[in-house]
């Protein structure tokens, strides 16, 4: 890579220039969140408007410190728009206007997310395999234009459960098919944020395995079972808890989601040595260091958030049935996962842990995770069951 180039990515990566774009997305997000607030305000309680609120405050900060966020929303933000705009307050339209049936409706836009991720894994492969740069930079660019698509069928959604009917909205993170759609966001997102700070598209292949194999799944649960229907809320979830446990809890799950994947590329590089010896052509692609930094900042990163979904989850559960913690088998489960990833995090920064034990430790976490989401609710019966299959 050229100096030119490299300086140009690092005035698109980390902005260290022009501080007027920075200023031109805080006034459109703030002008975007204002509006939002007149429009919907009167219909949220006081808890959904701190929410609204903190969320974009939260983004505020996050496009300042990487500022491919800021091209991301404002795209979402002009697609929903658009869509918002076709659908006139007519659902029937999602059937009969082109751009609703063939690209903006929910339901269009998830296809698409699907579509691409799975183009996109293909182009990383393609990379890595032939050693070639160019597959790489088509692969990162369409995981984005996935990511996009993905958050466009998940805010359409949002508003397509109220043109149903009023009593049928919800934010789409109530099932396993949206939260599906929402592990393949994030998923996407933490890998992108890693791929841009440590300038390696090396590793992308590794990351969206695990994101078409969630996208398959969402697929087939769709096609098998319609999955896809917009459905009242479950009397239990019909809360206010609801928007920040189980976005916090998915930020975990897609953080140790990307680390397991780094662990794999990790094992796998040091099998490659064995058998091939140190100078073989895909053990020069993998940075080691990059992957045990990467492998620790997902899993400090997750283990945060976990951590906080559960004592939202905690919060919920006294509200909802009277008591902090009941061992109910989902509880248990995710007390199962904190204390892995606890241990994992205390054996690294205390005892300086690396290498292969820790790598495949992130492996068979990510299963024990694996077990505590869907597991649980497919084999186990309790106050969670109603997120089953």
């Amino acid at each position: 890579m050229s100096i030119s180039e490299q300086a140009l990515l690092d005035e698109l990566e980390h902005g260290n220039s022009r501080p007027w774009r920075d200023w031109a997305y805080l006034a459109l997000l703030t002008a975007a969140s204002g509006a939002g607030l007149w429009h919907y305000g009167a219909a949220m309680d006081g808890y959904e408007q701190a929410i609204s609120i903190g969320s974009a405050i939260s983004l505020g900060v996050m496009a300042l410190r990487w500022r491919a966020i800021q091209s991301l929303s404002i795209a979402v933000l002009l697609l929903c728009t658009a869509a918002f705009m076709s659908y006139q307050g007519d659902l029937a339209r999602a059937e009969s206007a082109f751009w609703l049936r063939y690209v903006l409706s929910s339901q269009s836009a998830i296809m698409w997310m699907s579509a691409l991720f799975v183009m996109s894994t293909l182009a990383y492969y393609w990379g890595l395999l032939l050693r070639s740069e160019f597959s790489s930079r088509v692969g990162s660019a369409l995981s984005w234009c996935a990511t996009a698509m993905g958050l466009v069928g998940l805010v359409v959604r949002w508003r397509e459960s109220y043109l149903i009917h009023p009593d049928y909205g919800h934010i789409p993170v109530s099932n396993l098919y949206e939260v599906f759609i929402l592990f393949a966001v994030i998923t996407a997102l933490l890998y992108l944020h890693y791929e841009s700070s440590h300038q390696n598209r090396r590793l992308g292949a590794f990351a969206l395995t695990v994101i078409s194999a969630a996208v398959a799944f969402l697929l087939w649960y769709q096609f098998s079972r319609g999955a896809d229907e917009i459905l009242p809320l479950v009397p239990a979830l019909n809360s206010y808890w609801m928007k920040i446990h189980v976005p916090a809890n998915f930020i975990g799950y897609g953080a140790f989601a990307v680390s397991a994947m780094m662990a794999c590329a990790y094992l796998l590089r040091q099998w490659s040595v064995r058998r091939f010896g140190e100078d073989n052509a895909f053990a020069r692609q993998i940075d080691v260091e990059m992957v045990e930094d990467v492998m620790y900042k997902s899993i400090a990163l997750g283990f945060a958030f976990f951590t906080l979904a559960t004592v939202l989850g905690a919060l919920w559960a006294a509200e909802a049935w009277g008591g902090y913690w009941s061992w109910d088998p989902k509880e248990t489960w995710a007390l199962i996962v904190w204390l892995n990833y606890a241990a994992w995090l205390h054996l690294k920064l205390s005892k300086g842990w690396r290498g292969a034990p820790m790598a495949w430790w992130s492996v068979v976490g990510l299963f024990v995770t694996l077990f505590a989401f869907l597991g649980v609710n497919m084999f186990l019966s309790g106050l969670h069951s109603y997120g089953g299959l």
